[in-house]
C-alpha cells in the first residue's frame, strides 16, 4: 500500500516546515508580499497553513479556518499572483527535498482550488 502524500511529504513535521518556508517565500516575493505583509498574526497564519495542507493530504482532521472561497472572496487576486504562490509552495518542496511525485500531486491540489482562488 502506498503511503499518503501527508505522509510521503514528512507528516506533520514536514508539512508545518514546508508551509512555514512557503509563507517566507510570500514575504519576501515582491510580486505578492503586500498581500501578507499587513496581516496581525503571521504565527496564527503560518499555522492555519499548515493545519489546511496537514487535513488537505491525507493528515490528521487537524484545520478549522474558512474554505478556500471564503477566505479569497473580495481579494480580487489575479492569475499572475496564484502563479507566484504556487512557485513559492514549490520552491518550498524542492528545498525540503520533496520529491518530483509529490510535487506534482500538490501543483495538482493547488490547481484545483484554483476557481476558488483567483477573481472572487
Amino acid at each position: 500500500m502506498t503511503d499518503s502524500l501527508y505522509e510521503r511529504l514528512g507528516g506533520t513535521e514536514g508539512i508545518t516546515r514546508i508551509a512555514s518556508d512557503a509563507l517566507d517565500k510570500h514575504l519576501a516575493n515582491p510580486q505578492i508580499q503586500a498581500r501578507y505583509k499587513h496581516l496581525d498574526n503571521l504565527e496564527a497564519v503560518r499555522q492555519g497553513a499548515a493545519n489546511f495542507f496537514i487535513q488537505a493530504t491525507g493528515g490528521p482532521e487537524v484545520y478549522e479556518g474558512k474554505n478556500m472561497l471564503e477566505t479569497h472572496k473580495g481579494m480580487n487576486i489575479d492569475a499572475a499572483e496564484f502563479m507566484a504562490v504556487c512557485d513559492d509552495i514549490l520552491d518550498s518542496l524542492t528545498a525540503n527535498d520533496i520529491g518530483q511525485r509529490e510535487q506534482e500531486e500538490v501543483l495538482f491540489a493547488l490547481y484545483s482550488m484554483r476557481r476558488e482562488i483567483i477573481g472572487v
